[in-house]
């Protein structure tokens, strides 16, 4: 049986994607009704939507209503409530508890779920104070669907793009498999100090990271992140711990696991391999060469698996030469239920790509080829799901 969903449209380029929003919602057997800001109505007309959801659209708080108080009666009628697209007003005004038209009036009315989808230019969509927003939503309860990258209308290249409407639709209705689960991800570079002002990292970006963790929020979950350097942004809801070394990330990971009783721990960091003894003083060039004396740092996933059992855990393995085999001799080694394997010679450190073998502990194997790490982020937590069940 379907469920009613109250969508609110603002005034954003991509107003005219509700049309779709509204239409795959229908075909899934779902009950819609709209409501349009003002600005909204400027991008895309009130009978399009109308048509589509079969209700009057409502635009206006003081029209002429079928309901009475009608904020009230959408609000106790809807099972949840969509703003898609949200542009960085409507945000604002429902972080403020500002509600001065009929939409921002019926959200705090709303008892029900609800969904945010921004959209709008990458300056906007990073300020801080369009970021302060959405992190009060998030913690309020509020769910957020993307941005994605990609070029944008006042054509600039970044992130702001609203989620494409069936990535929207699943996240509200039809991809809840995460529900009541809390998932653990860690992301990231970690690093050795050498002394106070260097040390050794690698290339790692946080970007596989991060898009697990909008993933796994997307379904359902309740997400932890704990990050080492990172120049990804990690989406609103999650909760983020710093980490920066492997023996921060461990002990971070073992308290996580005795507090939070996480269902699964992803290991989609790069702790560094090997360590040195820091100098206390900045070593000064002398005109010799530099010798260090590096030893293997702590193994952060397989610690955990050995002092910490609990959750699935899911290691990963950046590898070159051949990564699937080396992935299998790391998943036996470390005892994990899952772990994904990528060939880093071909530069995937930073990319918004990558190409992986997913390999479970019986032995099966899951090749993705080529897509967006995104992409690869929920074909990786479809292969948990079995695991979890």
């Amino acid at each position: 049986m379907g469920s009613n969903v109250l969508l609110g449209v603002t005034g954003s380029i991509a107003a005219w994607k509700a049309c779709e929003i509204v239409s795959l919602l229908r075909k899934r057997g779902h009950s819609v009704r709209v409501i349009m800001t003002a600005n909204a109505t400027r991008f895309i007309t009130e009978l399009s939507l109308a048509t589509l959801s079969g209700y009057p659209v409502c635009s206006d708080m003081f029209g002429e209503h079928a309901y009475e108080p009608e904020h009230i009666s959408l609000a106790d009628w809807a099972d949840l409530l969509l703003v898609a697209p949200a542009d960085a007003n409507i945000i604002a005004k429902m972080a403020a508890g500002i509600a001065d038209d009929m939409l921002s009036t019926v959200y705090l009315a709303c008892r029900c779920p609800v969904y945010i989808a921004p959209a709008m230019n990458t300056a906007m969509y990073e300020h801080p104070a369009n970021r302060a927003n959405m992190e009060l939503l998030a913690a309020r309860g509020c769910a957020f669907i993307g941005p994605d990258s990609g070029r944008l209308a006042c054509g600039a290249e970044g992130k702001g793009r609203l989620s494409s409407p069936e990535t929207i639709v699943d996240a509200v209705t039809g991809r809840g498999d995460y529900a009541g689960r809390c998932i653990v991800v860690t992301a990231g570079a970690t690093m050795s100090p050498i002394d106070p002002v260097r040390f050794i990292t690698n290339h790692s970006s946080g970007k596989m990271g991060a898009a697990l963790c909008e993933a796994a929020l997307r379904r359902g979950a309740r997400v932890i992140a704990v990050t080492g350097r990172v120049s990804a942004a990690f989406p609103p809801g999650a909760r983020v711990e710093e980490a920066l070394t492997n023996e921060d990330m461990y002990r971070a990971l073992k308290d996580i696991c005795l507090s939070e009783k996480p269902d699964a721990v992803i290991a989609a960091a790069a702790p560094c391999d090997y360590a040195c003894e820091p100098s206390p003083a900045k070593i000064k060039k002398n005109g010799r060469p530099l010798e260090l004396t590096l030893t293997e740092a702590r193994d952060v996933i397989g610690s955990l698996a050995a002092e910490a059992p609990g959750p699935a855990l899911v290691g990963f393995a950046a590898e070159t030469g051949d990564p699937e085999a080396n992935a299998r001799l790391k998943l036996e080694r470390k005892k994990l239920d899952m772990i994904v394997a990528n060939d880093v010679s071909r530069a995937v450190f930073g990319s918004d790509y990558d190409s992986a073998v997913i390999i479970k502990k019986d032995g099966s194997r899951t090749a993705t080829g080529r897509i967006p790490k995104r992409e690869l982020a929920d074909v990786i937590l479809d292969e948990l799901a079995g695991a979890l069940k």
